[in-house]
C-alpha cells in the first residue's frame, strides 16, 4: 500500500474527504517526525511505538573489493509493533 492508497482507505473508513484524509495523514507524519527529532517516543497502544536509537560506528566490508570501510554512527528510527497489531497479522 502506498501513500495514495492509504489516503483512499482513510477516507473510506472515516467518511472524510480525500483532501481531509491527506491533511490528517500529513499532520500525523509531521507530529511523529517532530517528536522523534526531539528524542521522544511515540506510543500508540495496541498499534506500536516509534522510537529513535543510536547505531554506533562500525567497520564494514566493500562487497566488490572486500576492503574494510568505516561506517559512521547514526540515529535510526525504530518501530515495534504492538500486541494487537501483531495478533491481527498472524
Amino acid at each position: 500500500m502506498n501513500k495514495a492508497e492509504l489516503i483512499d482507505a482513510i477516507a473510506e473508513n472515516s467518511k472524510l474527504t480525500k483532501v481531509d484524509s491527506r491533511k490528517a495523514l500529513d499532520a500525523f507524519i509531521k507530529a511523529v517526525e517532530t517528536a522523534l527529532k526531539k528524542g521522544d517516543k511515540v506510543a500508540l497502544i495496541g498499534f506500536g511505538s516509534f522510537s529513535v536509537s543510536k547505531r554506533s560506528a562500525r567497520t564494514g566490508r566493500n562487497p566488490r573489493t572486500g576492503a574494510a570501510i568505516k561506517i559512521a554512527a547514526k540515529k535510526m528510527v525504530r518501530f515495534k509493533a504492538g500486541s494487537e497489531l501483531t495478533s491481527k497479522v498472524e
